[in-house]
């Protein structure tokens, strides 16, 4: 079993920045790759970014490149996020996702993760 637990979510202006950070524990060894999806009320669960554990591929959405980074720190089974030049639209409960297998075509696919965190509210105000 993995455990996951997002943190860093709050309240920001458009055009400000925030640092989620997520920090696995339990079977991490098993990972292959760590995402960020997000939701908000009445839609679908909708693919943030993700990166690969032991190579650091990173996959973005079209609507976060450039703004958002996604990255892991390996000894402290550690997945960040840094979201940069933040919108209202960006606003959000951000989920932690992790994944035991491949292959890297399904990365936005949320059926193919394992685990999930209990999500963190990110609100951008206009």
């Amino acid at each position: 079993q993995v455990q996951l637990v997002e943190s860093g979510g709050g309240l920001v202006q458009a055009g400000g920045s925030l640092r989620l950070s997520c920090a696995a524990s339990g079977r991490t060894f098993s990972s292959y790759a760590m995402a960020w999806f997000r939701q908000t009320p009445g839609k679908e669960r909708e693919f943030v970014a993700a990166i690969t554990w032991r190579g650091g591929s990173t996959y973005y959405a079209d609507s976060v490149k450039g703004r958002f980074t996604i990255s892991r720190d390996n000894a402290k089974n550690t997945v960040y996020l840094q979201m940069n030049s933040l919108k209202p639209e960006d606003t959000a409960v951000y989920y932690c996702a992790l994944k035991t297998r491949g292959p890297a075509q399904l990365m936005a696919d949320m059926r193919t993760y394992d685990y999930w965190g209990q999500g963190t509210q990110v609100t951008v105000s206009s």
